[in-house]
């Protein structure tokens, strides 16, 4: 099902990002691999085991985005899927939060899967086909302390997503939200440099690899949504059925970072 799909993945570089690159390559696609370095992108294409390119792309720039996906497009045609993958944390408290730092990760995380959603979606409603896949997060359904910045870019996401799925229903478009847990990735590098909450969540964090799967399988199943890990799923449905009583029961569960 996946031979020969042109499937573009940003934050293709590390992470869960080039762990999606190696195992949509193992299943045929041709995969686009886009971020800001050049470097990174090309070690980890050197990887793959079918045809490929990489793309320099920083999603926070409007300038950007058009000339990648302009490129895209003269060279390869349309996108058969687009993964919203890029995206960055940091987990402070709220006080010392500074304003320049919600604006960054909401023009990452948000505004960069607005603008790459904007330069795929033309060609895809006029082949009438075509897969966004967003990589939201847990966070956008469960906020969490010192994740007010973080948890607010991903909710916007989610938002998004619900909203553009409604939208292009009927169109051969489809629209899917991958909502994963704490991922053992270099993420938590800049989230959470002195380590603290990658230490006390380390049993519950998951493997790229495991990440990656899902994802291709929503891809090929063109699921709606999905939640992972399921226990973290099944939290946020409590949560949302029953808040109060959910911060007095598992508020310290949660609140690790």
């Amino acid at each position: 099902m996946l031979k020969d799909q042109r499937i573009v993945i940003t934050g293709a570089s590390s992470g869960i990002g080039a762990e999606m690159a190696r195992q949509l390559s193992r299943q045929g696609a041709f995969v686009i691999l886009a971020a800001r370095s050049q470097d990174k992108l090309e070690r980890v294409a050197a990887d793959l085991p079918g045809a490929f390119d990489v793309v320099r792309l920083d999603v926070s720039s409007e300038d950007s985005v058009a000339e990648a996906f302009r490129y895209i497009s003269e060279t390869h045609g349309s996108v058969d899927c687009l993964i919203n993958n890029a995206g960055f944390g940091r987990f402070k408290p709220f006080a010392e939060t500074e304003l320049d730092e919600f604006e960054a990760m909401m023009d990452v995380n948000y505004m960069g899967t607005v603008r790459c959603t904007k330069a795929v979606l033309p060609g895809m409603l006029a082949a009438r086909k075509g897969h966004i896949v967003n990589i939201a997060s847990i966070a956008g359904k469960l906020g969490t302390a010192k994740s007010s910045a973080y948890s607010a870019s991903k909710h916007a996401v989610l938002g998004f997503t619900n909203a553009l799925r409604q939208e292009l229903k009927g169109t051969g478009v489809a629209v899917s939200a991958v909502n994963p847990g704490p991922i053992d990735t270099p993420f938590f590098e800049g989230a959470d440099p002195d380590g603290s909450y990658v230490k006390n969540v380390g049993w519950f964090m998951m493997k790229p690899e495991k990440v990656a799967k899902a994802v291709v399988q929503v891809i090929e199943r063109r699921k709606a949504e999905i939640d992972l890990p399921w226990a973290a799923g099944l939290g946020t449905k409590l949560y949302q059925l029953f808040p109060r009583l959910a911060d007095r029961l598992a508020g310290g569960m949660i609140n690790k970072k």
